[in-house]
């Protein structure tokens, strides 16, 4: 490969290929399927890679609709992170301003994560295409990974060292502002509380019961009153997953409770979920029950990297920001005409992490400025399991305008415009984006060198994984 990057070049094979990616990303968003079930999802993403050429390894660390497709040879080796579940309820008709569900409770791409995945894979098919006009020394693998929203796949990956020989990753994903994250995440851990108890007649013989229905209200009882007793910014969120028989005049044997434990740092995260252990047990201490925890997934908090997110926002800029036309702005306008003004304000979270003047763009429907890249000592309060990667291996994760700004996340909203023009524009975007920075990282080893020494500096190479080995996903 030449010394110099022929940049039109890699920008030219994007394009040249756009129309079937952009196929694709429809495709998937026409069969929304949950985390750890995406197989048809998966199976269209494989197909794409395999007709191009690429290895493709199924069913990864036992995930069935985990994948990893390479191609190339030598160092670098540049991981490319796709996306591909979808979220339930939000079935929505395309590029319509109105709630209309094609099918009424099922699955939409409310997160986009149908463009996220094609758009990987477009961006992997541009660099094989460049290595074989411009061969040289450099490896892209592109890692299928499933159950983002619910199942976290890539905090098994990490834990089980499907990073360990990749050099660095790049990721996008859909949203209301273009920039290459600077900012962290919330850590999150995923614990079921299962009350085992005895049943009994609740009017005959209460007295012989023992419930495990009462272990669990007295365990979010408990838990409410601790939350004032942890750092404001720890959030802890529950949901029961089997609240004991239908008839109230049963003693409830079997009761469950989900819980997820937030927090700006894993290390908090873990030291929080101790104290919520300890509620649990003195639960089942008070009601004569048994609790059995079990801790089945995790997401570390991100780590934005200098070195390879300066490179990431140079290869943005070359590649340019996605390009919207007057139909385009229309569609976005005619959803933030909708959006009430508390909407509006909290679309204004992620632009406010992302440009030092973020706030130039509160009365814009639609962003198409490409944020410098700084790193800023905040986070965004979701969570996701690019931050597990992003402790193993440097980790760049770019944002590409994809919906009118204000849109709700994990909406009918999203997944209305992810089958939108708009959408279809970005993933090109992105795909340019990430091929650029791919191509580049195979002719500046230096810099990804840098960048694994950074990542060194600020975990001290250490990456805890709050899942013990041998456990694998459970399904949402």
């Amino acid at each position: 490969m030449s010394k110099t990057m022929n940049i039109s070049r890699i920008l030219e094979l994007v394009e040249e290929k756009k129309e079937q990616f952009i196929t694709l990303s429809d495709a998937i968003w026409a069969v929304p399927e949950l985390g750890l079930a995406e197989h048809r999802s998966a199976g269209l993403l494989i197909q794409a890679l395999e007709r191009e050429g690429f290895q493709v390894e199924r069913g990864i660390d036992g995930i069935e609709t985990a994948f990893v497709g390479t191609y190339g040879s030598g160092r670098p080796v540049i991981g490319l992170l796709a996306e591909y579940d979808a979220l339930p309820g939000l079935s929505q008709e395309a590029a319509c301003t109105s709630h209309k569900p094609l099918a009424e409770g099922e699955p939409g791409h409310g997160c986009g994560h149908n463009a996220l995945g094609a758009g990987v894979v477009a961006a992997a098919v541009a660099v094989k295409d460049y290595l074989k006009e411009y061969p040289g020394a450099g490896t892209v693998k592109v890692f299928g990974c499933p159950g983002e929203e619910a199942g976290w796949s890539k905090m098994f990956l990490a834990r089980d060292g499907y990073f360990k020989d990749v050099d660095a990753c790049f990721t996008w994903h859909p949203g209301n502002c273009n920039s290459v994250q600077g900012y962290s995440s919330n850590a999150n851990i995923c614990v079921y509380f299962t009350f085992r108890g005895r049943s009994a007649h609740a009017a005959a013989a209460p007295h012989l019961g023992r419930s495990a229905l009462d272990a669990c209200e007295l365990m979010n009882v408990g838990v409410n009153y601790l939350r004032e007793h942890v750092p404001t910014e720890v959030r802890m969120h529950y949901a029961y997953q089997n609240a004991g028989e239908k008839a109230p005049n049963v003693v409830h044997a079997n009761a469950c409770l989900k819980y997820y434990i937030r927090a700006p740092k894993m290390a908090l995260a873990v030291q929080v979920l101790e104290r919520v252990k300890d509620v649990a047990r003195g639960a089942a201490l008070m009601t004569g029950t048994e609790c059995d925890i079990n801790v089945t997934a995790g997401m570390s908090d991100f780590i934005a990297n200098d070195a390879i997110s300066r490179l990431f926002v140079e290869a943005f800029n070359l590649a340019g920001p996605p390009q919207f036309d007057a139909q385009d702005e229309a569609l976005a306008r005619a959803f933030w005409d909708q959006y009430s003004e508390n909407e509006k304000a909290a679309g204004m979270m992620r632009i406010n992490l992302s440009y030092p003047d973020g706030e130039k763009f509160r009365d814009t429907p639609l962003v198409k400025e490409i944020g410098p890249y700084f790193r800023i000592d905040k986070y965004m309060p979701g969570s996701t399991d690019v931050g597990d990667v992003s402790y193993v291996t440097p980790t760049g994760q770019l944002w590409v305008t994809c919906y009118a700004n204000g849109t709700p996340g994990h909406s009918w909203q999203v997944t209305s415009q992810v089958a939108s023009s708009i959408t279809h524009k970005a993933v090109v975007c992105a795909a340019k984006t990430m091929a650029l920075a791919t191509v580049m990282s195979f002719l500046r080893p230096d810099v990804v060198e840098q960048a694994r020494e950074e990542l060194k500096q600020r975990t001290g190479g250490v990456y805890v994984c709050p899942v013990e080995p041998g456990k694998k996903p459970v399904m949402p």
